[in-house]
């Protein structure tokens, strides 16, 4: 598929900077929490380096999943919409791409991602994606600008009290997530050694 300014829906790998936990020499306890973590984890760079520090990455992978895919409140397709928003922002091509795939895997379209991943300013198909993607890149760029006004404009724009809390709690998780994924190593594309 085409790339935007670089960013994708391709699948992509990560390679890690930094030395990964062979599973041949795996603590049991390490191997416990990749298992918890995610189903890919054991042949993750991304999770076979985080496993160094097993109680760390098992405290962030159960409040990223709590997050991400927690049933009630923000519906799960607007998360990924934030997510990815929050990765181009950034800058985090890998995030970016896993979360445009699952937005577009639960919203059965790419026209608000594909928006995104060419000008997030003025992206979003409809006044309450807007409203979502003007909140995600606010409080990403400046977070110490959003106040009480920004939340009455996600208010005004349909979103209830326990969907600001989500939508905030998928913002804030990509904050760390895309640092962790741009400091610790780089995205692989089709056709690079990795």
């Amino acid at each position: 598929m085409s790339q935007f300014h670089g960013f994708t829906f391709d699948t992509l790998g990560w390679r890690a900077w930094l030395d990964t936990v062979s599973l041949d020499e795996a603590t049991p306890e390490q191997l416990a929490v990749l298992e918890e973590s995610h189903p890919h984890a054991k042949t993750s760079d991304y999770y076979l380096l985080l496993v160094q520090q097993a109680e760390i990455l098992r405290q962030r992978s159960g409040v990223f999943n709590a997050i991400m895919y927690a049933p009630g409140g923000l519906p799960r397709v607007e998360r990924e919409l934030a997510s990815t928003v929050v990765s181009r922002v950034n800058g985090c091509v890998y995030c970016a791409s896993v979360h445009a795939q699952r937005f577009g895997q639960l919203a059965k379209r790419t026209d608000a991602i594909e928006q995104v991943f060419e000008d997030p300013t003025s992206a979003g198909t409809t006044e309450r994606e807007r409203a979502i993607i003007r909140y995600a890149i606010e409080l990403t760029e400046h977070p110490e600008a959003v106040d009480a006004e920004a939340i009455k404009r996600l208010e005004a724009h349909g979103l209830t009290e326990p969907e600001i809390l989500d939508l905030t709690h998928a913002i804030a998780i990509f904050a760390w997530a895309n640092r962790l994924m741009l400091t610790l190593g780089e995205p692989v594309f089709a056709g690079q050694n990795g």
